[in-house]
């Protein structure tokens, strides 16, 4: 071989070797399925072709199995401010949950931002949307029952939000809502909507906050809060008192949570989600002390995969719906 064909091949090889040594650090750096195995369901949901579904940020299943879909429709949300200009199309779908098939859709000309879903005891569903600053309660059928905050003005008193985060609800009716991207504490309200108390400055100390995301309650009515920016888990007691932390590498960076009847706690795992050396991007099935009974997913946009994976929903037959933001945008049902 010449010495002008050597130089040539010398930086092609240079560049498959680093393409091949890419290729299988990514793959050592996906953490591997743990536990109890869970199933993509394919082709769920059932989308109609002219039907655009947009960054998932909210799911709830109801009583008889319908999974509600908070989405942002035509709206890329990356951090800009929309004002009070909000989003035309519909932004709750309803699905059958077995079938996967569209059922209804509404909310169009109702939000700015969408972000957080929860559906409560008696199936009505609350909703927090960043971009208005404020939490509603609708029933199932899209009827408003109750509205906090003034919309588009944030605040940090007893009747504002900045950017709130996630629903809560007691069985009790009483209602906590994180808050969120612009505050750093949870708040705790009475069922017709009266302020009871707050708790949580910035921080990362124990009952600091750096992005409260997402909130869930235990059996006992502690409650859960997915710290984001500290990556871990915080947990109180109903009046705010801390209790104890969950973080470390198994956790990773926890975006969302929910917790069965029976006290088992799902977490949406969503890494730091780097580009270019993407290494979570998980579902965590965790136990009452905070160890890993099972896990599964990875960083990708292949079904079983997860791009921005935002936010959980559990339903009664143990099926897991998750929602993703970024350029995910889609919901996919997994089946215990």
């Amino acid at each position: 071989m010449n010495r002008r064909k050597l130089l040539l091949l010398i930086p092609l090889l240079l560049v498959l070797n680093l393409g091949l040594a890419w290729i299988t650090l990514k793959i050592l750096a996906t953490p591997a399925p743990l536990g109890q195995p869970f199933t993509l369901v394919s082709e769920w949901p059932q989308l109609p072709a002219d039907m655009h579904l947009g960054q998932v940020s909210g799911v709830g299943v109801d009583s008889q199995g319908q999974v509600f879909v908070f989405h942002r429709a035509e709206r890329v949300w990356q951090g800009e401010n929309f004002g009070l200009d909000k989003i035309p199309s519909p932004t709750i779908a309803v699905f059958d949950g077995a079938s996967g098939a569209l059922l209804r859709e509404w909310g169009a000309n109702t939000f700015v931002i969408p972000h957080s879903l929860t559906v409560d005891q008696d199936d009505n569903l609350w909703l927090t949307d960043v971009g208005l600053h404020q939490v509603f309660k609708f029933d199932r059928e899209g009827n408003l029952l109750l509205v906090l905050g003034e919309p588009g003005v944030p605040g940090n008193d007893e009747t504002h939000f900045n950017m709130p985060t996630d629903v809560a609800i007691a069985p009790d009716g009483s209602f906590y809502v994180s808050d969120g991207y612009g505050n750093a504490r949870v708040i705790h309200f009475a069922a017709a909507g009266e302020f009871l108390h707050q708790w949580g400055t910035a921080g990362d100390g124990p009952g600091q906050f750096a992005v409260p995301h997402g909130l869930a309650l235990d059996a006992q009515g502690q409650v859960y809060v997915a710290d984001r920016g500290n990556a871990r888990l915080q947990i109180f007691t109903a009046g705010g008192a801390w209790v104890t932390t969950w973080d470390g590498g198994e956790i990773g960076r926890p975006w969302a949570v929910r917790i069965s009847p029976d006290g088992v706690v799902y977490v949406v795992d969503g890494g730091d989600q780097r580009e270019f050396w993407p290494d979570r991007a998980r579902i965590l099935k965790l136990d009452q002390a905070g160890n890993v009974l099972a896990a599964f997913g990875a960083y990708g946009d292949e079904p079983g995969q997860f791009i921005w994976p935002h936010t959980l929903a559990l339903a009664a037959d143990g099926s897991l719906y998750i929602g993703e933001v970024a350029t995910g945008m889609r919901v996919q049902k997994f089946s215990p």
